[in-house]
């Protein structure tokens, strides 16, 4: 039992290296996540602000990487263009947009008013 863990673990990590080494959406989250991090930091964000960044964070990866998983999926079975794939993709791909523009708002809501204060 705990073989077949271990494997799944193993597994699991093969396409978390896989995300990080082919998807450039993905760098670019991280990037701006190791950022947001360095600026709760420097801002010295109240916990429950730093717990929801970190959440954001996660949340943004894993929306990410289901992305990822359908556009290889939809890859899998057709890489002709074809108007349901095409679908299926752009559906996937407005998720992390919507996610996106809900964090940004966050995001400001949350370091905007810090930032303001360091020049008042």
């Amino acid at each position: 039992m705990i073989r077949k863990h271990h494997i799944s673990f193993k597994n699991a990590f093969k396409g978390l290296f896989l995300v990080i080494r082919t998807q450039p959406n993905y760098k670019i989250h991280f990037f701006l996540s190791i950022f947001a991090l360095f600026l709760s930091w420097i801002l010295n964000v109240s916990y429950f602000e730093f717990l929801l960044i970190v959440f954001l964070i996660i949340i943004g990866l894993i929306i990410e990487t289901v992305n990822t998983a359908i556009e290889f999926t939809t890859d899998a079975i057709d890489k002709k263009i074809r108007d349901d794939i095409k679908i299926a993709k752009d559906v996937s791909a407005s998720a992390m947009l919507i996610f996106s523009i809900g964090a940004l708002i966050i995001g400001i809501i949350i370091f905007l008013p810090k930032i303001f204060n360091l020049f008042i």
